[in-house]
């Protein structure tokens, strides 16, 4: 699946009510706790199922088999990245100032260095909302909890998209054309 790395700034996402907030946070601790597997676990299925994604990493790329992906040290310090990220998410829900610098050098970095796709992270998004539903069913089986964590990665998708038009992602992406 490729993206035609189109910028798509719709509507403004649901607003994080305190009770989700509340909700992704509590959550969110068990999860954190094994963000080396959840993370692993979230970017094999994500590469398996959207190979065209591993175009933006040399160093596992050419790797098909979830087994191989899953002893890489790369993917796995990646992974770390990722939940890391995360976390400092999570860790900054009531903090409009934080979010927007973390929004601003994550999407800056994505768009700027690595030229991802920005559809990536929509993809992405649902990818980690499956993992953690199946990976920890007990905090993520309720319709609430999905529902809360579905408003989150709507604001961060939201959010990149809202930063690659800021720097000219259309301009970018034609000129690398």
């Amino acid at each position: 699946m490729e993206g035609d790395g189109d910028v798509e700034l719709t509507q403004s996402p649901e607003t994080l009510t305190e009770d989700d907030v509340c909700v992704i946070q509590d959550t969110w601790r068990p999860v954190y706790e094994n963000r080396e597997n959840a993370g692993v676990a979230v970017l094999i299925r994500f590469f398996s199922n959207f190979p065209s994604a591993k175009q933006y990493f040399d160093q596992f790329r050419d790797m098909h088999d979830p087994e191989e992906m899953k002893q890489s040290v790369q993917l796995k310090k990646h992974a770390l990245r990722v939940m890391t990220a995360l976390n400092t998410l999570v860790e900054n829900l009531r903090d409009g100032d934080k979010l927007n610098t973390i929004f601003q050098q994550m999407g800056k970095s994505h768009a700027l260095k690595h030229k991802v796709d920005p559809l990536y992270f929509k993809i992405l998004a649902g990818v980690i909302l499956e993992v953690l539903v199946e990976a920890f069913p007990q905090c993520f089986s309720p319709a609430s909890v999905q529902s809360a964590w579905s408003k989150l990665l709507g604001v961060l998708y939201w959010q990149m998209n809202k930063v690659y038009a800021e720097v000219g992602w259309d301009s970018i992406k034609n000129s690398a054309k």
